[in-house]
């Protein structure tokens, strides 16, 4: 028999401060129990199966992701064994997290519906759907892959939408979309690493709760799909390789790939399902023109719709070009629509796979005609631009045209069904659009007209992605740039809220523009390009683009002879490598920078270059060789006459004394550094260095004049929006408050501190929220 439960580690069932926090009761109920019993605690499955939930939404709520409901919370705690006077104190603690949720003070669990719009009117497909029919009630068993393959412009990932939304309710823990841009222009399809960062993104891990290596990436990705139902659409794949650490491993999971590949390895080792997409048959070809022109027009004209579907090859892009044509014309005939494709047979005959059915570019040529010449000339620059998307300002540089002239004729390209506007203001092409555009490009504009329209592109990014750089970071070190080119409209940008939301729609982008400027001989806007992501990419957490775009940049700059373009880009790239923990790679960069730096007579640049020593020492816990470093650092910028670097060396040169523990020295540091800050306002510096103040006199007994510290630095890291620090800074109030003998100032400290910590999901949350549960025992 089980030995009497002495409940040493009861939490109070009357006090929950959060969905956590009510979460860690339900945890204890249920050890308590196993210990009753004698036997260990009921699974998640165990529980599913008493109540008729899903095992995921149980794992939700006893992990505290997701607040139960209050009928729900009433049946699993009388499952747990609860006392009555237990379950209604539960209710009570329940009903207390809610008013906080309403009042915004912890965060609610993410369900992601990421799938796209489904097609206006869908037809046919019936064999396809039915397929996936079954595969869908095999999922129950284990995850399943549904592999759909075709040739280009079937309709796959019309299918593959429209299917996945009509079937979403079976996934209750949300789905996951994303085009991987498979057979897109070369350097922007999208990378496995690329992909797992957006799905993560979409499940709710903050930024400073995402690991640096991908491998680590992939594990939590799996982790958070454990015990949830998720449906994952991945469209547009080229390769098994591209697809493979996306896919989800847990039962009650389906990944849906779409791809032009038959992916017969996926199929092999992985045991996905292969379902072929083929041309639509004549059947379905004809409901789609009558679903989209009318049954009554399409009936009238038997003729005019055999031609139309033979033009078509009975692609359904191809049909929803021409069909668009007609529906704006409603009066023309459908024969008449048929001889203008015959009149414009361009022959569109070499696609990947080799597919001579997928001759569309009569239809094309044929939609392409009807345009204005604004807009026809918008198609073809368009053709040339590297990113995945455009929005509206990169498109008016593009073209060399006012901004509300390219609205214009974006527009027009949107009526004809030539481009699609996915979000508002931003557009994209299908590839085989993108393709033909191209085509036309360098067949009807000369080479300059060209070169001059990559040009404008690229200045657009180069010019608007300088601005926001400064923005986000007032006090970088940005590199000089050419003035902006004749006919170029950069984005206008007023604060850093609109740089960061700048940056996230054009991240990817920017990505694909590094590599296309320096694969095109553009090796100075490459370089610089990279230099203004840098403080984004970090900020984000997106350190492999970090790497990625600075070893491109690091090859243009030296392709250009560039020695402060080396310097800085290496520089970067030497703090990108200690944030991947990727130590030994760090070293090298960051001594070609300070060689070149000191080439080049920079005081600055060896000021900085020695303080990121410092800070690559201090990081793998070598602090006493962080000093001479940062002495250094300190005496260059002395010599630069830099007196906002010489705070922060002087504040660096502290911080690694309290390591050593020689908290005077330290506390002398930092009071001079405080004294530069001030002279310069620099005021986020001055945040990180009277918490370093704080902290000095914390550790020498001065639980006062720490505390006073303290305040300042936290009334100044809400003014400056620096969350983080704000966070950090109450966890080391309360830690004061906490020693100089008041607990319950100190918990109520802390947990404003977690509040923060879970809004950001840094991992400094786990630890605090320890510290208080071993506070309350």
């Amino acid at each position: 028999m089980a030995t009497e439960w002495d409940g040493s580690d009861q939490p109070s069932l009357t006090h929950a401060a959060s969905v956590a926090d009510l979460a860690l009761r339900l945890r204890w109920l249920r050890r308590r129990q196993a210990h009753q019993r004698g036997a260990a605690p009921l699974t998640y499955r165990e529980l599913a199966a008493r109540t008729g939930w899903s095992h995921g939404i149980i794992g939700a709520y006893l992990t505290g992701k997701v607040l139960p409901p209050t009928d729900r919370l009433d049946i699993l705690v009388r499952l747990l064994g609860a006392t009555a006077a237990e379950q209604g104190a539960l209710a009570t603690a329940r009903d207390g997290v809610e008013e906080l949720l309403r009042a915004g003070a912890a965060p609610a669990r993410v369900v992601p519906r990421q799938l796209p719009g489904g097609v206006a009117g869908f037809t046919g497909r019936e064999a396809v759907l039915d397929r996936l029919d079954e595969l869908l009630d095999a999922a129950t068993e284990g995850a399943v892959i549904a592999a759909v393959s075709g040739t280009a412009g079937a309709g796959k990932t019309a299918v593959a939408v429209h299917w996945a939304r009509r079937v979403a309710e079976r996934f209750p823990d949300g789905q996951l979309y994303v085009n991987l841009r498979g057979f897109a222009a070369a350097g922007s399809a999208m990378t496995p690493a690329e992909a797992i960062r957006m799905f993560l993104d979409a499940l709710g891990v903050p930024p400073l709760g995402i690991p640096a290596g991908q491998d680590a990436q992939v594990g939590l990705y799996r982790s958070l799909l454990a015990d949830r139902q998720m449906l994952v659409l991945l469209d547009n794949a080229a390769t098994a390789d591209q697809i493979r650490p996306l896919l989800p491993a847990a039962p009650g999971c389906l990944a849906l790939v779409t791809s032009r590949d038959q992916l017969t390895s996926l199929v092999a080792n992985e045991g996905a399902h292969p379902i072929r997409l083929d041309r639509l048959s004549p059947a379905e070809a004809r409901q789609l023109l009558a679903t989209r022109l009318g049954a009554a027009r399409v009936e009238a004209e038997p003729a005019g719709v055999e031609d139309i579907i033979a033009a078509c090859a009975r692609l359904p892009l191809a049909l929803v070009v021409v069909a668009a044509r007609g529906a704006v014309h409603p009066s023309f005939p459908l024969t008449a629509l048929a001889g203008e494709l015959r009149e414009n047979d361009g022959g569109l005959r070499v696609w990947h796979g080799g597919d001579a059915a997928a001759d569309v570019r009569a239809v094309f040529s044929w939609s392409y005609l009807r345009l204005g010449p604004q807009a026809a000339r918008m198609f073809r620059l368009l053709g040339l631009h590297p990113g995945p998307d455009i929005g509206e300002a990169a498109a008016a540089s593009l073209a060399g045209v006012p901004a509300a002239e390219a609205r214009q004729a974006l527009a027009e390209l949107v009526r004809a069904s030539l481009l699609d506007e996915h979000v508002p203001t931003r557009y994209a092409f299908h590839d085989l659009l993108r393709v033909y555009a191209a085509e036309l490009a360098h067949t009807v504009d000369s080479a300059a007209e060209r070169d001059d329209a990559i040009d404008r592109s690229l200045d657009h990014y180069l010019q608007t992605g300088h601005r926001a750089a400064i923005l986000l970071n007032p006090h970088c070190y940005p590199p000089v740039i050419a003035p902006v080119r004749p006919a170029v409209t950069p984005k206008r940008l007023i604060d850093g809220a609109e740089a960061r939301a700048w940056f996230d729609a054009e991240h990817r982008v920017l990505v694909a523009a590094v590599d296309f400027a320096g694969s095109t001989g553009r090796d100075v806007h490459s370089w610089q390009i990279a230099w203004s992501l840098v403080d984004y990419l970090d900020r984000r957490g997106h350190w492999l683009d970090w790497v990625a775009v600075l070893t491109t940049a690091l090859a243009a700059a030296r392709r250009a002879a560039d020695l402060p373009g080396q310097a800085l880009t290496c520089r970067h790239l030497g703090r990108a490598y200690v944030r991947l923990h990727r130590f030994d790679e760090a070293d090298a960069p960051t001594r070609v920078a300070l060689e070149i730096y000191e080439q080049l007579g920079d005081d600055s640049g060896q000021a900085n270059i020695h303080g990121n020593l410092g800070y690559l020492a201090e990081q793998q816990s070598r602090h006493r060789d962080a000093i001479k470093p940062a002495e250094r650092s300190l005496e260059l910028f002395r010599i630069a006459g830099d007196p906002r670097g010489e705070g922060i060396a002087l504040n660096n040169l502290g911080w690694y004394h309290l390591q050593l523990d020689d908290c005077l020295l330290a506390l002398d540091y930092c009071q001079q550094a405080l004294a530069l800050q001030r002279q310069v306002d620099d005021r986020a510096s001055m945040a990180i260095t009277l918490d370093s103040i704080g902290y000095a006199r914390y550790r020498l007994g001065q639980f006062g004049p720490a505390k006073d510290a303290y305040q300042e630095a936290l009334r100044l890291s809400r003014e400056v929006g620096d969350r983080y620090y704000e966070a950090d800074t109450l966890v080391h109030i309360g830690d004061t408050q906490h020693a100089a003998g008041e607990p319950e100032a100190a918990r109520r400290t802390w947990h404003q501190a977690l509040s923060i910590f879970d809004e950001l999901g840094h991992p400094d949350a786990a630890q605090l929220r320890e510290r208080l549960d071993h506070l309350g025992a």
